[in-house]
C-alpha cells in the first residue's frame, strides 16, 4: 500500500488553528461532518442512499437530488452531514494539504465478506486522522453472513467493537430494508455528543471552509462545493485561496438545489462565481480585507484551464445554458 498519507497527517490544520483564535466563548456546537470508509463493494452508496431516502431535511425540493459531493439530513432535530466522496480521495488529499473536514469516521464491513486489505487501510487511516468512529456491519441478512467471524477479523486489527468488550460503537445494517440505519443515526449522534467540544464553531466570523468537489461548469464556469467549517459564508463574499483572489459568491446552492443566502458552519454548499478553479483539498477564506488578496492569476492544470476558457467563451456569447448550474 501506497503510506504517502501516514506523513501529510502531522501537518497543521487551519482551521483548527482558526477556531484556537476565536476564543472558546464565541464557540457554538455546529452540524458534524460524516465520512463513511471501508472496501470498495461492501456497501457504501447503498448506505449513503438509505440515509438519503430516510431523512432528507424538511423542504426538500422532491426533484433529482444535485450530486455535490456532500448532503445533510436531519435526526432528532439534528444536523449531520455526509461527505459523498470517494473516503480515500476525502482523506489523502485534503490531509496533504492541511485541510481535516471530517470530524466522524464510519467504517463499513460487509459481513459476508469480512475484513479485506481495503477495511484495514480504511481503519488505519481513521485511526491516524483520530477520527471517533462507528463500525457499521452491513449485509447481516445475507445467508453467507458471519457476524461473529467479523468482529474477530476487526479484533485481530485492534478495532474492538462494543458487543465485545471494546469501545468502539457497533450498528448492524440489514442490505434489503436498510434496517439499522436509524440506530446508525443515533449512535452518529451519541458519538457527537460525546465529541461535542471539538465540533464546534463561530458562525458570527468570516467564513472559512474546504473545497471537497470541483468542477468547471460550461454555462457557469467553475464551480465548487465547500463545507464551511467557521464562520457564516454569505452572497457577494469574496473567496480568498492562500491569500489569492479566486472570485465571489455569486450564488450558493443546498444539496436539494435550493438557493441560500448564507452557510452556516456544519453546512455543505455548491459555490458559483470562482474565476479560477479550486481543488479539492483548497482552504477557503473570506478575507477581512478584499483589497489584501492577490489578484495573481493563479495557473490551473492544462485541460482545467482549456474547459475553463472554452467556458468562459460560451458564456461571453451568452450561451444557452448561462443561468443552469
Amino acid at each position: 500500500g501506497n503510506d504517502d498519507w501516514k506523513e501529510t497527517l502531522e501537518e497543521h490544520d487551519v482551521i483548527k488553528e482558526k477556531l484556537q483564535q476565536e476564543g472558546t466563548e464565541r464557540l457554538e456546537t455546529r452540524a458534524p461532518v460524516i465520512v463513511i470508509m471501508g472496501h470498495v463493494d461492501h456497501g457504501k452508496t447503498r448506505t449513503l442512499d438509505a440515509i438519503r431516502s430516510t431523512h432528507v431535511m424538511e423542504g426538500e425540493s422532491g426533484g433529482i437530488t444535485q450530486h455535490i459531493g456532500a448532503y445533510q439530513v436531519e435526526k432528532n432535530g439534528r444536523g449531520l452531514t455526509f461527505i459523498d466522496t470517494p473516503g480515500h480521495e476525502a482523506f489523502t488529499v485534503m490531509r496533504s494539504r492541511g485541510a481535516k473536514v471530517a470530524d466522524i469516521g464510519i467504517l463499513l464491513v460487509a459481513a459476508d465478506d469480512g475484513v479485506q486489505p481495503q477495511t484495514k487501510e480504511a481503519a488505519d487511516i481513521i485511526r491516524a486522522a483520530k477520527l471517533p468512529f462507528v463500525v457499521a456491519l452491513n449485509k447481516i441478512d445475507k445467508p453467507d453472513a458471519d457476524p461473529n467471524r467479523v468482529l474477530d477479523q476487526l479484533a485481530e486489527i485492534g478495532v474492538n467493537v462494543d458487543e465485545w468488550g471494546g469501545n468502539i460503537p457497533l450498528v448492524k445494517n440489514k442490505k434489503k430494508t436498510g434496517l439499522g440505519i436509524d440506530q446508525l443515526l443515533e449512535t452518529l449522534i451519541l458519538v457527537a455528543d460525546v465529541e461535542k467540544d471539538k465540533i464546534t464553531a463561530n458562525p458570527h466570523s468570516r467564513a472559512a471552509g474546504t473545497i471537497i468537489e470541483a468542477h468547471v461548469d460550461k454555462g457557469a464556469g467553475a464551480v465548487a462545493t465547500m463545507i464551511v467549517q467557521n464562520g457564516t459564508l454569505k452572497l457577494n463574499d469574496w473567496l480568498g485561496i492562500q491569500g489569492a483572489a479566486y472570485g465571489r459568491v455569486r450564488a450558493m446552492r443546498d444539496w436539494n438545489g435550493k438557493n441560500l443566502t448564507e452557510a452556516i458552519p456544519g453546512t455543505p454548499v455548491k459555490i458559483l462565481g470562482f474565476k479560477v478553479p479550486p481543488v479539492v483539498g483548497d482552504i477557503v477564506e473570506v478575507p477581512e480585507d478584499p483589497r489584501s488578496l492577490e489578484q495573481k492569476k493563479v495557473k490551473p492544470s492544462r485541460q482545467v484551464a482549456e474547459t475553463f476558457t472554452a467556458a468562459k467563451a460560451v458564456s461571453a456569447e451568452g450561451g444557452e445554458g448561462q443561468k443552469k448550474i
